[in-house]
């Protein structure tokens, strides 16, 4: 009788445990619905302060670690710039850190200072006029690991059946939310100066040994046909420039930040704003504009994760 009685007990108690498991799953977003909308940026342009970081996106995490410790009360960021099914792990890049200011607000300088004591760089992202986004519940550190494998397949269905050209690829981590934004307009803004140089780097070598010369010792490549890295002056209206002396304010041509398989192969040309259902809610829960409320015909080519731990609001 005692057997059958520690027998029960502990079915019990391993039913309970199971119960409580699917609770704790249910409440971290195992059943939450994936809704991915084109429309408004769910926030307007910012400045953030990031590192670089080139290798598996699994390793990302100490850089949430560590941007949340400097100051836990700032809102996480990361942009990925390369697909993980298609580079490498060792060849991935993507930018990690917080966000100091949002909209016409500017970062105190003694943020600035801190930031940058710990080796962090501080750039500015604009806000796009149009975006591919989707939200997910966070909740515990569970909802990042069901994030990344239920949003970014969800983005990437929606992006290819409508062949977007929808890149990079942002996160940004809110109060008890978690929002995915691929822009569908001024990506090459979204690029952080390393990236400029890793293609640099990348590209020269291969340039080099593919190019031609005739017999005059002349080279065959015409300047039209080579691949321009160089910054083009004017090419962002969001500039950090006044913030820091050692704040970043340069870019580049979107066509020179397209990776050989970044999340800019996502898509492909063909489609336009107009064809897109744009629906939801804008910055911090306002209404998303209408396409015929900014202007259109933004220029388009053709064509998972560690996350930060919870910080402390």
């Amino acid at each position: 009788m005692s057997d059958l009685l520690l027998l029960g007990l502990i079915g019990g108690l391993t039913l309970l445990l199971l119960l409580t498991l699917l609770a704790f799953a249910r409440y971290s977003g195992l059943l939450a619905g994936v809704a991915v909308s084109a429309g408004s940026p769910p926030f307007r342009n910012v400045t953030v302060a990031y590192k670089f970081h080139v290798g598996p996106y699994s390793e990302t995490g100490r850089l949430f670690t560590e941007s949340c410790s400097v100051c836990p009360r700032l809102r996480s960021i990361a942009v990925y710039y390369d697909n993980p099914h298609m580079v490498p792990p060792e060849k991935c890049r993507c930018a990690v850190g917080s966000i100091l200011s949002e909209g016409e607000e500017s970062p105190s300088s003694e943020l600035l200072q801190l930031y940058q004591k710990f080796g962090f760089k501080v750039f500015s992202f604009p806000a796009p006029s149009h975006v591919v986004t989707a939200t997910f519940p966070y909740t515990t550190a569970l909802s990042i690991w069901l994030a990344t494998r239920r949003v970014h397949p969800a983005l990437d269905a929606y992006i290819k059946e409508r062949k977007l050209c929808a890149h990079p690829r942002l996160e940004i981590y809110q109060q008890d939310q978690i929002y995915f934004m691929c822009p569908l307009a001024r990506q090459g803004d979204f690029y952080v100066p390393e990236v400029k140089e890793t293609e640099r780097k990348g590209r020269g070598p291969a340039e080099a040994s593919d190019a031609q010369m005739d017999g005059t010792g002349v080279d065959t490549l015409s300047d039209a046909s080579s691949v321009s890295l160089e910054v083009g002056p004017g090419s962002r209206e969001t500039s950090a420039a006044t913030l820091s002396p050692g704040v970043s304010s340069r870019s580049w041509d979107d066509s020179d930040t397209r990776s050989e398989h970044s999340y800019s192969e996502s898509g492909a040309s063909g489609s336009s704003f107009e064809e897109l259902d744009l629906e939801g809610e804008g910055p911090l829960g306002e209404p998303r504009l209408s396409p015929e409320a900014e202007p259109l015909g933004a220029p388009k080519w053709p064509r998972e994760l560690s996350t930060p731990e919870k910080g402390e609001e």
